[in-house]
């Protein structure tokens, strides 16, 4: 199966009030570089490197691997995920299973990340997560319905955040990130379609802890964000 498409990531209460707030704290000082000990700041961006917020594209493959299992890898915008999982049928219609992932987070594709005065363009780490799934399949397979429960970690450094204004005092040693972010999530999709083409829907609610310092200032980050999406599937 192939499949493209487009995915959100929009933060939702305290989390969105964070970033909200290191956004306008870089608006109310747009002259000056961030401060260290600016925990505002800092929570904001945490969020922006680790929840990643705005729209990006999405693409994935998946082939069976026989042993009623198969593997997987999706492009999201802004990491690489790579997966096996192994179903377990309860019926003709209807199948758990079980996987793990490894998620390669990096710069890429994302609209609306950005925090001022964060550069991501330097953006890296790794991630993993366990999910467990349970769908049903129409006769015929027009309707498919699934959900589950996914939890995981995953790291993200920057080791170069440029700074604006331009103008900086030349020597200034770039502003270092890093923070780990630990999530459990559930998901719920539903695709229809006929034959090899099927348009599929999926809403996934996380709730995450982040713990990272940026700018020489630790600080933690909790709270929920949503991932909807959709997506164009081809199953050949």
């Amino acid at each position: 199966r192939a499949a493209g498409g487009i995915s959100a990531e929009v933060p939702v209460g305290a989390i969105q009030n964070d970033l909200q707030n290191a956004r306008n704290d870089a608006a109310n000082n747009a002259s000056q570089l961030p401060q260290v000990g600016d925990v505002t700041y800092a929570k904001g961006a945490l969020i922006a490197a680790s929840v990643a917020p705005g729209l990006a594209p999405y693409a994935s493959a998946r082939v069976g691997v026989g042993w009623t299992s198969e593997g997987g890898i999706a492009y999201t915008g802004r990491a690489i995920r790579i997966d096996m999982r192994k179903s377990f049928d309860l019926s003709e219609a209807t199948s758990v299973s079980i996987g793990a992932g490894l998620t390669v987070p990096f710069y890429g594709q994302q609209e609306g990340a950005a925090v001022p005065n964060v550069d991501l363009s330097a953006l890296h780490g790794y991630g993993a997560d366990v999910p467990l799934l349970i769908g049903w399949e129409s006769s015929g397979g027009i309707y498919k319905l699934w959900g589950g429960l996914r939890a995981g970690f995953e790291y993200d450094a920057i080791g170069n955040v440029s700074t604006e204004p331009k103008d900086v005092p030349l020597g200034f040693q770039p502003i270092a990130l890093s923070g780990t972010r630990y999530f459990g999530s559930a998901v719920l999709g539903f695709a229809v379609g006929f034959r090899h083409l099927h348009v599929a829907f999926e809403l996934d609610s996380a709730y995450q802890q982040i713990d990272g310092n940026f700018n020489q200032t630790n600080v933690r980050v909790t709270g929920i964000s949503l991932a909807p999406a959709t997506a164009l599937w081809w199953q050949f």
